[in-house]
């Protein structure tokens, strides 16, 4: 296990918080004010490291609830049965309305990160400093910007493109062209000007790499359907030769793979519940006993059952009661039912826990040392895979597919045997699932399901409208602040 180190750098927010001016206002002698800050070539370090401070934010995680997952096939609200029911609740049956708690933060802590990556981006060209340094700072708080955006265009559609420290307050919504547009540049410049991952000193791990840019250019070229750019960059990085499948896949998110050869970018976090932790694995944490957290994202019974017979993962993605972890026995929550079933007596739900975000410990502070990988080198595979299959070269997709079973396999010749499937419309499913069982619970189905059409088909029967939850709801309160500048998503 690597060491965290500079990510933990904190600013205090009020050098990265907007103020208002009158005849009054003097800059505070001795202190950093916004108008003064960056200026120096460590003020342009620590502008930088803030940007990345965002991702750290429980509230950078869709709002703080994995609803992702929790609007997905694969995860149900999870928790006691009452807890969070009004606030959580509605994204599992989708129930929700324009003033769902959450989406209002999201939305806010999103836009936050792209206003201290564009303190970077606008304020560190004019530090008299180390000419490639200055251009790395800069590649940084690009990628992070595209990163926020990804986030806001694939959950609202098109939303105002804020690209200056000091934007107009009232702001229209741009078209999703213009701002997957600025992401594209963004992630392109970012490519181009970052560092490899093996080119960083120790001590930087976590930090954005050349890598990171073309897997995240892959990813938004997939969303895009443009399968030949998505072919491309998820090329050059498994051929780059810096990344690699863990031997274990249990390690490619547990404490043992942090930063490790599977990782492309992730969170770093500390087991304390300071700004250094984050709070995003205690939010799924083993409620009752051990006492790790709150316990949503509960596996549904779905996920579960779609496993292939013996596939290794889904004992490394689902905590059961009664399992020993680290020495641990998992006994649960008294108020959550064990089992719930429906009048055939099919089970419906039972308590359970995503292991992908057990971190070993028995109080709830170490839950928050979890690192969430953002980007991991097996979806990189599986991304190169599906290009290359709608790119009509099944024989160069399984490559990559079976690449990524026989990680899972683990030499276990008598399970998950290698697909030789080619025709494309097969292909595409069978990469899909292995996608869902691959990167259960990451955050990762539910975008997969709309950018693939199948939402209504596997959705529908749990409440998805075709036509309203390909996009969320602009939250009320941004179109009240706007005066009506905002305008909503359509069916909302």
């Amino acid at each position: 296990m690597k060491k965290k180190n500079w990510i933990y750098v904190a600013l205090i927010p009020l050098l990265l918080m907007g103020s208002c001016k009158d005849f009054l206002d003097v800059n505070p002698q001795g202190e950093l004010t916004q108008e003064a800050f960056p200026k120096s070539p460590s003020d342009a370090l620590l502008a930088t490291n803030a940007a990345y401070t965002t991702l750290r934010n429980w509230l950078y995680h869709s709002g703080g609830f994995p609803i992702l997952d929790i609007m997905s096939d694969d995860a149900l609200k999870g928790s006691n049965p009452n807890d969070a029911l009004n606030t959580v609740g509605p994204y599992d049956n989708f129930t929700i309305n324009t003033t769902q708690d959450g989406l209002d933060r999201w939305w806010a802590t999103l836009y936050q990160g792209i206003k201290r990556a564009n303190v970077v981006i606008e304020r560190v060209p004019e530090i008299a400093m180390d000419e490639n340094l200055k251009t790395r700072y800069i590649a940084e708080a690009r990628f992070l910007r595209g990163v926020y955006y990804f986030d806001l265009v694939r959950a609202w559609g098109g939303v105002p493109l804020v690209t200056t420290t000091n934007p107009d307050l009232k702001l229209p919504r741009a078209s999703a062209e213009d701002v997957y547009a600025l992401i594209e540049e963004d992630w392109l410049f970012a490519a181009e000007n970052l560092p490899a991952k093996g080119a960083y000193a120790a001590g930087d791990e976590g930090r954005a790499t050349r890598g990171a840019a073309k897997a995240f250019l892959a990813r938004m070229y997939l969303f895009r359907k443009d399968f030949v750019n998505a072919e491309k960059y998820a090329l050059e990085v498994i051929q780059s030769g810096e990344y690699d499948l863990e031997a274990n896949f249990a390690d490619a998110n547990s404490k043992n793979g942090e930063h490790g050869v599977e990782s492309i970018f992730e969170i770093g976090a500390m087991e304390n519940e300071s700004s250094l932790g984050d709070q995003y694995a205690n939010t799924q944490g083993v409620r009752g006993t051990p006492n790790r957290g709150w316990g949503f994202n509960r596996p549904s019974e779905d996920l579960r059952n779609s496993f292939e017979p013996g596939d290794p993962r889904l004992d490394a993605t689902i905590i059961d009661l009664g399992e020993v972890l680290d020495g641990v026995e998992i006994l649960g929550d008294g108020t959550t039912p064990d089992v719930v079933t429906d009048d055939q007596g099919n089970i419906i739900e039972r308590e359970c826990y995503n292991q992908k975000v057990w971190i070993p410990g028995t109080s709830t502070d170490t839950q928050f040392g979890h690192n969430r990988r953002l980007m991991r080198f097996a979806d990189v595979l599986l991304m190169a895979a599906e290009a290359l299959n709608e790119n009509g070269k099944p024989g160069d997709a399984l490559i990559h597919l079976n690449r990524v079973r026989a990680r899972a396999r683990a030499g276990n010749t008598a399970i998950l045997p290698d697909i030789t499937e080619t025709g494309q419309a097969a292909l595409r499913d069978i990469i899909l699932n292995e996608r869902r069982h691959e990167l259960a619970l990451e955050g990762w189905r539910y975008w997969d399901l709309i950018r693939t059409g199948k939402a209504q088909q596997v959705l529908g029967p749990l409440g998805f409208i075709a036509g309203q939850y390909e996009l969320l709801p602009i939250p009320q309160n941004e179109i009240d602040i706007s005066q009506g500048v905002l305008t909503q998503n359509p069916n909302w």
